[in-house]
Formats: structure tokens, C-alpha cells, sequence
């Protein structure tokens, strides 16, 4: 008898999220057409959720790849759960609007489903990603978040976002939105970083005690962009209890750990542009983890991150010198 297992989650504007969702994020030297190509191989084996982002610089891409699952009768648009964010250097509220109509525009979409706040830190505006001075470090900016979520409210009440939610923001910024005076949405959802080695658990208490729902990211490790991780960071899917609870079940350390969120209430990215591991990423539904595999996982945290934003360290902002 195959787990029941709910393929979605209800927000707290009582829209729906499904549970594994497929990331589009690729470093710069990785084609964008990838992106494209990797989007319909994703719809085609059954992932409805599509996590993306003004920062990856492939919305293009994977616009025009829904859009052709949609023209060619594999999914109709409100199959799609799609998520875009607002990057760093649009956080002023006047930049708020123009940006998701910009990613509208490149996704050649009306509306989308999600839109997040991609980092709690501000960084000068202008069309740089990364914008720098002189001496090659980034230039930050300080803005009021709470001034730039009431425009995320404003983006719903228009219709072009159907829900509203921030990524990589700490417990204390998290209260800082939902004690605003005025509030009229909640955050649906807050996408951190999360996997075995960094479990995340008090943020998820905090989450679940707000009816906050946690997304993952880097849930299966991390690519290793020299831009944003140490070259000699720990590969998750090595790790010999991972393994050996993969192999118990005759599962991939992969899907091991996708299920491993999924179990604990979590939403999960899988990111890869590989036509064998999108596949394999999609079967995680038909098994489930003992409450000892859960357990034995559990006892991996060591609090170790990937993305440390290091050049953010000595902003107000920064979102990681708080312990969760």
C-alpha cells in the first residue's frame, strides 16, 4: 500500500503550494537555454511548482518553456505554481512594482503565483546585479522591508502575484513584518536554505507557530557557485548515513533527502538540469521514511551554510548573525 501523501500545502491566504517544487537557478557559465530545457523536462514528469528569480537571469527562458507546455496541452496556467523574487537592488519601494512587472514581462505571464522578497539586504539600485565600487565591493543600501512589503501587498491586491512571502529572513525579521502596524498579508512563506547539515528546526517551529510555511533550498547540498560557496564545503549526498538510509530503501541519497523535508512539513526545491535526476527527483512520493531514518538525519545538523552572504556580514540587515 503506497503512503498517502498530500501533494500540496495550504497557505495562509488559502491558496495552495505543491510540496516539491523544481529549481531554476544555474551559475553563469551554464548555457540559459539549459534553464529552458530542463523547465519541460520538469513539467513533463510531473513538477507543477517552478521556483525562479529575477537574479538567475532566465526568466525568458523558462517563460517561454511553460508557455509551450501550455500550448501544447501538457498543463493549463493555473496548473502552474510559479515563483519569482525581487532582487537585492529593488527593495526601495518605488522599485517594488516596476521589477515584477519586468519579470512579468520576460515570462510573457500575467500574474504569478508567488513573489518573494529574495534577501533582506538592500543593495544600491541601479541595473547592476552585483552592484560595486571602485575597489570591487558590493554596494549596500538601507531600506525600511516593512516599507517595501506593504508594495509586495499592493502587487496582490493588483493581481499580479497571487500570494506574497520573503526568503532568507531570520525569526526576528520575520516578527518585525508580522508585528507591522497595518499589516494586511501575512509572508505566505519564508525560502531558506535548508538541508540535513542545516536542519533549520527552531526557524520551522517559528514558521509552523506563524502559519509560515518553510521552503528549502540547496535541500540536496549545494552547486558550489564560487560566487556564493566555499570550494571545500561538505557534499551532502557523500554523507554515509544518508547513504546507507538511501540504499535501506533502494532510494538515491537524493531523494532520501528531498523526502526527508517533505516529512517534516517542509516544502522542497530540487534543482537539476539533468534529464535522469529531474526524473528522479519526482519519486519521492511513493516511500516513506521511518521515524529512525528521521531521527538518524535529525542527528546530522551541525549548522553548517552554504550561502553565507559574507559581504553582507556588517549590515543591520543581515540576516544570519541571529541564531535562527
Amino acid at each position: 500500500m503506497a503512503p498517502n501523501h498530500s501533494r500540496s500545502v495550504k497557505l495562509n491566504d488559502g491558496y495552495s503550494m505543491p510540496v516539491l517544487g523544481f529549481g531554476t537557478y544555474a551559475s553563469d557559465e551554464v548555457p540559459k537555454s539549459k534553464a529552458g530545457e530542463a523547465t519541460k523536462v520538469a513539467v513533463d514528469v510531473g513538477f507543477r511548482h517552478i521556483d525562479a528569480a529575477y537574479a538567475y537571469q532566465n526568466e525568458e527562458e523558462v517563460g517561454k518553456a511553460l508557455r509551450e507546455k501550455m500550448a501544447d496541452g501538457t498543463v493549463k496556467r493555473e496548473d502552474i505554481f510559479y515563483t519569482t523574487k525581487l532582487w537585492n537592488t529593488f527593495l526601495r519601494p518605488e522599485l517594488v512594482r516596476p521589477a515584477l512587472e519586468r519579470s512579468l514581462k520576460k515570462l510573457g505571464l500575467d500574474y504569478v503565483d508567488l513573489f518573494i522578497i529574495h534577501w533582506p539586504v538592500p543593495m544600491k539600485p541601479g541595473e547592476d546585479l552585483l552592484p560595486k565600487d571602485a575597489s570591487g565591493r558590493i554596494i549596500l543600501d538601507t531600506v525600511d522591508l516593512c516599507d517595501t512589503w506593504e508594495v509586495l501587498e499592493k502587487c496582490k491586491d493588483a493581481g499580479l502575484t497571487k500570494s506574497i512571502g520573503v526568503s532568507n529572513f531570520n525569526h526576528k525579521q520575520l516578527e518585525m513584518i508580522l508585528n507591522k502596524p497595518g499589516l494586511k498579508y501575512k509572508p505566505v512563506c519564508n525560502q531558506v536554505e535548508c538541508h540535513p547539515y542545516l536542519n533549520q528546526s527552531k526557524l520551522l517551529e517559528f514558521c509552523k507557530s506563524k502559519d509560515i510555511v518553510l521552503v528549502a533550498y540547496s535541500a540536496l547540498g549545494s552547486q558550489r557557485d564560487p560566487n556564493w560557496v566555499e570550494k571545500d564545503s561538505p557534499y551532502l549526498l557523500e554523507d554515509p548515513i544518508v547513504k546507507a538510509i538511501a540504499k535501506k530503501h533502494n532510494r538515491s541519497p537524493g531523494q532520501v533527502a528531498l523526502r526527508y523535508q517533505v516529512q517534516r512539513g517542509v516544502v522542497v526545491l530540487a534543482k537539476s538540469f539533468n534529464e535522469k535526476r529531474i526524473k528522479e527527483n519526482f519519486q519521492i512520493f511513493d516511500f516513506e521514511l521511518t521515524p529512525e531514518d528521521m531521527k538518524a538525519i535529525d542527528g546530522l545538523n551541525r549548522n553548517f551554510r552554504y550561502a553565507k552572504l559574507l559581504f553582507a556580514a556588517d549590515h543591520p540587515n543581515y540576516p544570519f548573525s541571529e541564531e535562527y
